[in-house]
């Protein structure tokens, strides 16, 4: 049995990030990012800002006729410079505006109602039409750089502030940065909209409400734009990057893999066939008109088949004229071929196929059957034994009807291959690019972590913190076992026998409430992991998980076979077609070496990183079984 492997603590280097300049390159705006960040350094300065509007409210000037002069009338500015308005009454004025008020005057007469025929010669000045009243819009724009939104001022003399108001609407305002009181530190005083994009307020899902994800899912063209996934975009960004950084750091080679591949390097995965070849069901023949009768069926047709076939037998043994007999014939003929199609669309409505030949690859793209690739490792191995230490980062495809809050139908990977290196040298590595990612995101995405702990998972913070400073307990698989055996507190409904593969509620006991951390299980039983792993000499196969708490596997690893008769019989073993592995065989036959490797889920970690339930929120467009609506 190989000895146990021990973690070494990883050597970080410093992570360096670089501020944007004011303004971005390539856009001419500010990102709303660095005004929020810097706002003593924003104020004063003149700038373009684009984003959405998150919410929006409108607050009537109450100082409008002091502040804008045109909302005053004609007479007031004619008695400002002494004109003859000054001998015009309040109740003429009133009369004069409004017809049901003379009418009263008329009536009833009034105050000056002796003067007023000497008045109605006095030409009263015009008053112009009053525009709507003075108001000022404050909106929350955000542009998606950051958690927090800016304040936008409009007042209505800049634009007509309805077309602005609702939620998701798109602009791009230049305007002076200045003190806001308030919660805000700094606001932006719009002096021009250059653009809006309009929003179709019935329709757009959006609105100032907190939306559940699972609703968001529906509309991942727009769920962007909602804090939390924003928020969690820009962490799923950061631990890309990370990855990139930590590799670079340590002198791997980026490799991209086949998404295509012939090779299943599960050896047990569901796949996607890929085909160019026409899927479509026969185009049905058009029904005669019996079909389309109201009330007819398969089971009706049949039944006047058999009728009619009766009647068929019975004018032939009464010898019966020809005519009478061709008829009968024709008639039951018309009849079977309705039932036949009929019998045809049933099946078809089934799922089944009238025909049960098998796919020609010769008439196909490719002359083999080819799949979307479920991994890369056996493809990185091959240049892993050409250039040392590889990498691949990019999506797998598994065709599971599964509805698990795990799994994706696309999901991304990232795969790693060491040349001359053995199993402890890729639990070694893992453990560090596990604690790497985690300290980024501590690093470099502390506001966005700090919305993630008070609106989704608050020990998230806690959690990365503890991954950091302690290391993941250790051990085999069979002392995995044996825990479990002996749980006093869990009564399992399973019978731990040699070879049996651990479930998610095995991992979440050992990692919940046994240890209360990350555990690495190591030295598998040889049914449990995928052809190409290294048999050890006590029968088991030299593979190891890293297990977390809350989620389970997120990364999963292995020394490879490097002896080409011992993976050759494992190929026969499980009755893979050896025609298909002929490629990876001759890395054995020529130049082998020791080498291993690892893969990490990395829409789990990002899963991990939030602590989000389910997968399908952390997947910019997330593809589940019967769900690609984009």
């Amino acid at each position: 049995m190989a000895a146990p492997p021990t973690t070494s603590t990883p050597q970080h280097t410093s992570l360096h990030t670089t501020t944007p300049a004011l303004p971005l390159a390539y856009s001419g705006r500010a990102q709303l990012r660095i005004l929020l960040e810097r706002p003593k350094l924003a104020l004063g300065q003149r700038v373009v800002v684009g984003g959405w509007v998150k919410s929006a409210k409108v607050v009537e000037n109450s100082s409008a006729a002091a502040a804008h002069p045109w909302l005053h009338t004609d007479d007031a500015a004619v008695g400002e410079k002494g004109g003859r308005s000054k001998d015009v009454s309040c109740v003429e004025i009133l009369q004069s505006r409004i017809p049901l008020i003379k009418s009263i005057f008329d009536v009833f007469g009034g105050s000056g109602h002796g003067q007023r025929k000497k008045r109605e010669s006095l030409s009263l000045p015009q008053t112009k039409v009053l525009p709507p009243k003075a108001s000022t819009a404050y909106l929350l724009l955000t542009d998606g750089s950051c958690v927090p939104s800016l304040q936008v001022v409009v007042d209505s003399s800049v634009t007509t502030l309805s077309r602005i108001l609702p939620t998701g609407t798109c602009l791009l305002v230049e305007g002076q940065v200045e003190a806001a009181e308030g919660k805000h530190a700094i606001e932006l005083k719009a002096e021009k909209v250059l653009h809006i994009g309009t929003v179709d307020f019935d329709k757009y899902p959006l609105s100032k409400k907190r939306i559940p994800l699972e609703m968001l899912r529906d509309h991942s063209q727009f769920r962007p734009r909602t804090t939390t996934v924003a928020t969690v975009m820009r962490i799923r960004s950061a631990l890309s990057f990370a990855t990139h950084t930590f590799f670079n750091e340590h002198a791997f080679i980026d490799v991209q893999v086949p998404t295509i591949t012939t090779t299943d390097s599960e050896g047990f995965s569901n796949m996607f066939l890929v085909t160019i070849l026409d899927q479509k069901p026969e185009k049905e023949e058009k029904l005669g008109t019996i079909y389309e009768i109201e009330g007819v069926n398969l089971e009706h047709v049949k039944a006047a088949a058999k009728e009619k076939s009766n009647l068929v037998e019975h004018l032939k043994r009464t010898e019966s004229n020809r005519e009478a007999l061709a008829a009968a014939i024709q008639d039951l003929r018309k009849t079977n071929e309705l039932a036949s199609q009929l019998e045809a669309r049933e099946k078809r409505k089934l799922g089944t196929s009238l025909k049960d030949d098998k796919v020609d690859s010769s008439k196909d793209f490719f002359p083999l059957q080819t799949y979307l690739t479920v991994s890369g490792r056996l493809h990185l191995e091959s240049y892993a034994c050409a250039l040392g230490n590889v990498y691949s980062f990019g999506p797998r495809f598994q065709a599971d009807k599964t509805d698990s809050a795990k799994h994706a139908a696309e999901m991304w990977m990232v795969e790693v291959e060491m040349a001359f290196s053995q199993l402890k040298d890729s639990m070694n590595c893992a453990n560090d690019f596990f604690k790497y990612l985690c300290k980024w995101i501590l690093e470099k995405c502390s506001e966005d972590m700090e919305f993630v702990a008070k609106r989704i998972d608050k020990t998230c913070i806690n959690r990365l913190q503890q991954i950091i400073s302690d290391s993941p307990e250790i051990m085999p698989y069979n002392e995995a076992i044996d825990i479990l055996r002996k749980a006093e507190d869990k009564k399992f409904e399973t019978n731990f026998e040699s070879g049996f593969v651990l479930t998610s509620e095995h991992l979440s006991y050992l990692t919940d409430n046994i240890f209360k951390k990350p555990i690495m299980i190591y030295n598998y039983p040889k049914e449990a992991k995928p052809f190409y792993v290294r048999q050890n000499d006590d029968g088991t196969v030299a593979a190891f998980d890293l297990v977390v708490p809350k989620l389970g596997t997120i990364i999963s690893g292995s020394q490879n076979e490097e002896r080409v008769n011992k993976i050759s019989s494992r190929i026969d073993e499980l009755g893979l077609p050896r025609e298909k592995y002929e490629w990876y065989l001759d890395l054995r036959r020529n130049g082998t070496v020791e080498n291993s490797g690892f893969s990490l889920r990395f829409d789990l970690m990002v899963q991990f990183t939030t602590g989000l339930s389910n997968v399908r929120d952390v997947i910019p467009f997330p593809r589940t079984y019967g769900k690609a609506n984009n």
